[in-house]
């Protein structure tokens, strides 16, 4: 029988791990954080902004028949004097077998030839996608091969490309890659979404541990993935950082590690949050298109000069006029 003795000298051993534990994680939290706030501060070249490739996320009402030309033509003009060359246009998203319904896109061939008319020069992608933790298995086979059916019936419609949008998925998805490889002859344009690259080691398996799913992506497979596509936008945003200072060092960090991961002959954005429900206390404050500008002028200031960079807004039927004033304030200038 163990005595009491015993027992309260492992409850407090025990007690004193637990603490030890605690120390720990609150001094890596604070080094990070720390480095974070380092990262953004100084004064970005004056060189650094828009090179007029920036692109922008839109709703699934441009493809559906919910807007007309005269909707086409008032866009036209918000992006007169923009650097947005890319429109990524939702037009899924896939069934839970991977099938793409014609239905959801009935209108695209109209829109398609509207935004010829009139945004000449203006590229087109259908932005496609779904969730992949419960939904839609990229592992099957046959749901990778409905996948890439749909995207050979959509490019027939005139889209200048596919723009890829499933998640979450894990850092070192083999299944990903292959759609990736295999979509590659089906369209003149392919660009992904990605998640946020891991900012320092063991962040990771870390936020892994807690989300139960990759928050992060290792730097070697976000380079594979790079390799694969002509387009990458990683989304920044949704970083759970509370304060400005935090967020935009984030953004500077995922910026410099993605301008250094995809080759010079790759279009890299960075998403910009243009929306306004972050769902977490603080988030719309600490995020915005602003903290974002500056961030990703630090990142190109320390990288050097990158025509192919750029930022992407998330997403047009969220953004004010706020937003747009700020995209306009600090990146075009």
């Amino acid at each position: 029988m163990i005595s009491r003795t015993v027992i309260r000298r492992g409850l407090r051993l025990l007690a004193l791990a637990l603490v030890v534990v605690v120390a720990l994680v609150g001094l890596l939290v604070g080094l990070v954080a720390g480095a974070f706030r380092a990262q953004f501060t100084g004064a970005p070249a004056e060189w650094a902004k828009s090179t007029g490739n920036d692109a922008l996320w839109m709703g699934h009402m441009w493809v559906d028949g919910r807007r007309t030309e005269p909707d086409v033509e008032a866009l036209a003009v918000r992006l007169r004097d923009t650097g947005i060359r890319d429109l990524y246009v939702h037009a899924g998203p896939f069934e839970a077998d991977g099938r793409l319904d014609p239905a959801k896109y009935p209108n695209a061939r109209d829109f398609l030839a509207w935004v010829r008319e009139h945004l000449p020069g203006v590229r087109v992608s259908a932005w496609l996608g779904q969730k992949v933790d419960g939904t839609l298995d990229l592992d099957d086979s046959r749901s990778r091969a409905n996948v890439l059916d749909g995207v050979g019936e959509i490019a027939k419609t005139g889209f200048d490309g596919v723009h890829y949008n499933f998640e979450p998925i894990g850092s070192g998805a083999e299944e990903f890659l292959d759609l990736l490889d295999r979509t590659r002859p089906l369209t003149r344009l392919l660009s992904t979404s990605t998640p946020q690259i891991e900012p320092y080691p063991l962040m990771r398996p870390g936020t892994r541990a807690v989300l139960d799913h990759d928050k992060y992506w290792s730097q070697d497979y976000f380079r594979s993935v790079a390799g694969r596509v002509d387009q990458i936008a990683v989304m920044a945003y949704d970083s759970g950082m509370p304060l400005e200072s935090l967020y935009g060092g984030h953004v500077v960090r995922q910026a410099g590690l993605a301008l250094d991961l995809v080759p010079e002959g790759k279009h890299l954005f960075v998403g910009a949050p243009a929306y306004h429900d972050h769902g977490l206390p603080l988030g719309d404050h600490a995020e915005s298109v602003a903290v974002t500008a500056r961030a990703a002028k630090l990142a190109l200031s320390e990288h050097g000069r990158r025509e192919r960079f750029g930022l992407a807004l998330y997403v047009d039927f969220a953004a004010t006029e706020e937003d747009w004033r700020e995209y306009a304030t600090h990146w075009l200038i």
